[in-house]
């Protein structure tokens, strides 16, 4: 099977339970062929958990969910040793974080300190516990969730974290006519506790070595690299968008061409990731921070300024 094929099957599972949010599924699609993690931030009750149990139980993997509180400690993410009298030994009891996917529900409700027991795992993809080192399964993905800064009893990520997540993505309220549909499709059931696998991990680790012979055509490479360096010198922005996220948007782009069904990446698929990828790695002047989509403005704002690639689609070809 090929990726195209399996990320078609696991979009099609997820949208037996999610009713609309196609682009939604489609970017944690890309999130998942990248090897990234993946934060959802929107208001409570609009659905962020549900997506990320519903692609958890699409996928036939291991998966973990940790309720991010103030009391969390570190320890009880990743695990911690003890002495077990018996044996006269320290033992190590692992944490949650050792799964295949990992639900960090309202996790800005965690303290800055619970919150980067989590930066080894996201980036190393390892646990190190009384200076030993505990390898994580593979794959590993983090998706997590949070409400606006501005609710009550948060912790705003600090930007070295939020640099980790590759996507950062809204749910959205729903139409009328998706509410309606929503209403029909949970009147009597709960198709979540339906749904079947429809991957498996090795399938998902073959899927990710497609995405590295994803063809990019060095004039791509410069129009990245522009797009990245633009948001260091754009008005309004204190910190601009950093090496590992313009790593990132090339990830994220060759996902995306392999989830339309190319080989080859072509601006279009630049230009669908870049704002996921790079707005919430910006730091904006005060006067800024506090308006709405002001980094996703000010990101749509650049890919109108740069120059565009010829649109040959030919040229992108090998």
């Amino acid at each position: 099977m090929s990726a195209h094929e399996l990320i078609s099957k696991i979009k099609e599972n997820i949208c037996r339970v999610i009713v609309g949010k196609e682009d939604v599924i489609e970017l944690l699609m890309v999130g998942l062929l990248s090897d990234g993690h993946i934060l959802i931030e929107d208001v409570p009750g609009s659905g962020k958990t549900v997506l990320a149990k519903s692609f958890a139980a699409s996928l036939g993997v291991s998966f973990k969910r940790v309720q991010f509180t103030p009391d969390l400690l570190p320890a009880d993410i990743t695990g911690v040793k003890y002495y077990n009298m018996k044996s006269s030994e320290f033992e190590f009891i692992p944490g949650p974080v050792f799964a295949n996917v990992i639900l960090a529900d309202e996790i800005n409700r965690g303290t800055p300190k619970t919150q980067s027991g989590l930066l080894e795992c996201m980036e190393e993809h390892t646990v190190t516990v009384d200076g030993e080192t505990f390898e994580l399964p593979s794959p590993f993905m983090v998706i997590a969730t949070q409400n606006p800064i501005e609710s009550m009893g948060v912790f705003p990520l600090p930007e070295a974290q939020l640099d980790r997540f590759l996507l950062k993505l809204k749910m959205g309220y729903p139409t009328r006519d998706e509410n309606i549909r929503i209403l029909s499709r949970f009147e009597k059931d709960d198709p979540l506790a339906e749904l079947v696998p429809v991957a498996d991990a090795a399938s998902i680790l073959k899927a990710r070595e497609e995405v590295k012979g994803v063809y990019v055509h060095p004039d791509l490479l410069s129009y990245i690299s522009e797009i990245v360096e633009f948001t260091r010198y754009k008005q309004g922005v204190v910190m601009g968008a950093s090496t590992r996220s313009c790593i990132a948007l090339l990830k994220a782009s060759k996902a995306m061409a392999l989830i339309s069904g190319r080989d080859y990446v072509i601006p279009d698929d630049v230009k669908k990731v870049a704002v996921p990828v790079i707005a919430h790695r910006l730091v904006l002047k005060t006067s800024l921070s506090t308006v709405k989509d002001a980094a996703e403005d000010a990101v749509r704002e650049i890919l109108t300024f740069v120059n565009v690639p010829t649109e040959d689609l030919d040229k992108y070809k090998l």
